[in-house]
């Protein structure tokens, strides 16, 4: 991975403000109107290259992503996280688009790989379908760092050290959703994640950019006191 690449960028004229670092081998994009004001990463692994979630298309963000060493897969964590121009971006930078079944028509002219629960796309990388927020909603789980669950918009921060499902005007199911929340809760353990790190409300996090202590942090949430809350936002 290029340690210099901030110089590499400034050293083009006209160029916006490249990710920021959110922990080794994460990059923090800025929030996206395209999608809602949805935060997409890069995540450098040794398998190749993720980009998870579509950032905005611009020459600061290419440059930065070829710069780090292309990319070799986008994941696509929930509808919202859909950028405009996906086609476009692909044809760019020559990745392979993967998303859960449910939202692959979602994308009629560009070519997608599916999965239905689970994919392990490398040795570091498992995808983990946990609809309710939508209908194809998925986390992405790295093992490395203690381990890192990218929630997207399934779990979002609520403030620097707290995190939830949140039930929203356009929420698919969400009772689905919350049995999704304890399906993580079982699935993980103290030490097997460490972090959470949100797709959206990441302005709440105070530039942290992660929750820490996530497997307690998660384990933490009365899904049955949820089911009865109203919308949030």
């Amino acid at each position: 991975m290029p340690q210099n690449y901030p110089e590499i960028l400034a050293s083009v004229p006209n160029r916006g403000k490249p990710p920021r670092s959110v922990l080794p081998g994460i990059f923090a994009f800025s929030p996206n109107r395209d999608t809602l004001g949805g935060t997409a990463y890069f995540i450098v692994n040794k398998s190749g290259n993720i980009l998870l979630d579509c950032p905005a298309w611009h020459n600061a963000n290419q440059d930065f992503m070829l710069v780090m060493g292309g990319v070799r897969w986008l994941v696509i964590t929930h509808r919202g996280g859909i950028g405009k121009q996906v086609a476009q971006m692909q044809k760019a930078l020559n990745y392979a688009v993967i998303i859960q079944e449910q939202e692959a028509y979602l994308l009629p002219e560009v070519k997608v790989t599916s999965f239905v629960d689970n994919l392990a796309l490398t040795p570091e990388i498992e995808l983990i379908w946990t609809p309710g927020h939508s209908p194809g909603a998925s986390c992405v789980y790295w093992n490395n760092l203690g381990g890192v669950l990218f929630s997207g918009r399934h779990l979002l921060p609520t403030s620097t050290d707290k995190i939830m499902p949140l039930r929203t005007a356009k929420t698919f199911h969400w009772w689905r959703q919350l049995r999704n929340v304890t399906k993580l809760g079982d699935r993980f353990s103290q030490s097997s994640l460490k972090y959470i790190i949100p797709g959206a409300n990441t302005g709440l996090l105070r530039g942290k950019g992660y929750i820490d202590n996530a497997y307690q942090k998660l384990t933490e949430l009365d899904t049955e006191a949820l089911k009865s809350t109203e919308i949030y936002q």
